[in-house]
């Protein structure tokens, strides 16, 4: 059993795409697909099925992955403890953050920070999702916190925090109570630019409901221009609910299929340098602290 093949099954599973997982291990798709297929051989089941809509694992799959990705896990964590004694000397740790993440969870990271084995101090750099991406990749930052959205298999993850998603509509009938999916996909939705990791969300929601986005043609530059623009009734939005700050005459709660949509933030970064461990700790405390309440708009605590 190859170690370089359990990773390209856990880049299978998280871009439900082959060639993705390929262009993310900078190998060939067919060299990828060949070692998945030993391994399936080796392991005697099938972990994925191909479809139109993507890559999905099989039954067999769904109960193997989380092995995998705990196998993984552990042995990253054998990795960054090893880097950790091999060189002592503590870094500053470069954290990246999207302009989704509030100051509650940034101010946590600070706190997490001065509380490790060695504590360190931070260097924060607010950007989009993309280019947060890129400079974890490129090296230049060692750990983001960002929308969890497909990408950077190669890198560990772990889900930091949960929040609902509302759907505003100024155009629509002033309603209270949670309001399905496909009861607002007619709307034309504001979205931000591309390297936006909300813009993702909305168009990977609208896609894995088999809807339509219809968008409005302008482009916002932040999720805080989409609030102003959908109060200015320039079309629907889609935001988390502690970004709402306009009053909003249809702000309703989104749901998909009766379940409530939610936007997880997640930690992204790197096992497999001299900060490793640290990072390991770091996100650990993140993940044990207690968030505070997402805050809620004045009329909401009436």
């Amino acid at each position: 059993m190859n170690i370089e093949t359990l990773r390209y099954v856990q880049a299978v599973s998280r871009t439900n795409s082959f060639s993705a997982a390929a262009r993310a291990y900078g190998v060939t798709q067919p060299s990828l697909s060949n070692g998945v297929a030993r391994l399936e051989e080796e392991f005697g089941v099938k972990l994925f099925d191909r479809s139109p809509r993507g890559v999905r694992p099989t039954p067999h799959g769904e109960q193997i992955l989380p092995l995998i990705d705990r196998v993984l896990d552990d042995l990253d964590t054998l990795l960054a403890e090893t880097q950790r004694l091999a060189q002592p000397a503590v870094e500053p740790i470069r954290m990246g953050v999207s302009p989704l993440i509030g100051a509650e969870l940034v101010g946590r990271a600070y706190q997490a920070a001065r509380t490790l084995e060695r504590p360190s101090d931070l260097i924060l750099r607010e950007a989009d999702h993309e280019p947060l991406t890129k400079d974890l990749q490129a090296g230049l930052l060692d750990i983001i916190l960002v929308p969890a959205v497909p990408g950077l298999p190669r890198f560990r993850h772990r889900v930091i925090a949960h929040e609902p998603v509302v759907v505003v509509d100024t155009a629509a009938s002033a309603e209270d109570g949670p309001v399905e999916l496909k009861e607002v996909a007619d709307a034309a939705y504001i979205l931000g630019p591309r390297t936006c990791g909300l813009t993702t969300f909305t168009t990977d929601l609208f896609r894995d409901s088999n809807l339509s986005l219809r968008t409005y043609p302008g482009e916002a530059a932040s999720f805080r221009a989409v609030d102003e623009w959908a109060a200015l009734g320039l079309g629907a939005a889609l935001l988390p609910r502690s970004k709402i700050t306009h009053e909003h005459t249809n702000c309703r709660p989104l749901l998909q299929s009766g379940s409530p949509v939610e936007l997880a933030y997640e930690a992204v970064w790197d096992c497999d340098t001299p900060l490793g461990a640290d990072l390991e700790e770091l996100v650990d405390a993140l993940t044990t602290l207690e968030p505070d309440p997402v805050p809620q708009r004045t009329e909401d605590r009436q």
